[in-house]
């Protein structure tokens, strides 16, 4: 089986998206370079520093699947029924789709209805030996108070968000300790950082 990650971006406040979900500036390190990289569903094109382009490559090429919940899910949209990213998903929930399974026949995306560890098992079915990456917010906490994780990557930007907007974990039942980080690659306006979870 391959790692379980949880991946989001971060504010230097430890937030990932807004009260409404919103994303404020934390994806603008994905346009602030020179280096052009088509997403790997070819839905739009990034621009990054070589450092960021480089490290990103190499996430990307080792991904098998993604889990979310069924938030992010309806924020995106369901991403039209392909992820950008082009890998399998998996969408915790309590009830499926129906109506958006049957307009997407042949979208690669599971709805798991039993916990997210019955979610991550059907993620590591698809991944192989690949890496699981869990979205931040209440599905990644889960998965870390569960033992589910082997790694935290953050790619962590220079803002202080604020009171009142969305954590990456969210309030823990438990302190969680991680080790030193694995990787530390400073980019321009982000620094990409992945922590392996002590356990």
């Amino acid at each position: 089986m391959g790692t379980v990650q949880a991946q989001a971006n971060m504010s230097l406040d430890g937030y990932v998206a807004k009260q409404d979900n919103s994303i404020g500036r934390l994806f603008d390190w994905l346009q602030n370079g020179d280096v052009a990289v088509p997403t790997p569903a070819g839905d739009f094109t990034i621009h990054l520093t070589p450092t960021s382009a480089e490290h990103l490559g190499r996430w990307v090429s080792g991904l098998g699947a993604l889990v979310c919940g069924r938030t992010l899910f309806d924020v995106a949209q369901g991403w039209n029924g392909r992820h950008t990213l082009d890998v399998p998903v998996v969408v915790v929930t309590h009830q499926v789709p129906t109506d958006w399974v049957e307009a997407h026949p042949d979208a690669p995306f599971s709805f798991v209805t039993d916990g997210v560890e019955a979610a991550i098992a059907r993620a590591q079915e698809l991944a192989g030996d690949r890496v699981v990456s869990v979205a931040g917010g209440t599905i990644a906490r889960q998965c870390l108070e569960l033992g589910l994780l082997d790694e935290v990557a953050v790619d962590l930007v220079p803002v202080v968000m604020g009171a009142g907007n969305r954590p990456f974990f969210g309030e823990l039942s438990a302190e969680v300790s991680l080790g030193n980080p694995t990787t530390c690659i400073q980019g321009d306006r982000v620094t990409h950082l992945v922590f392996p979870v002590q356990r």
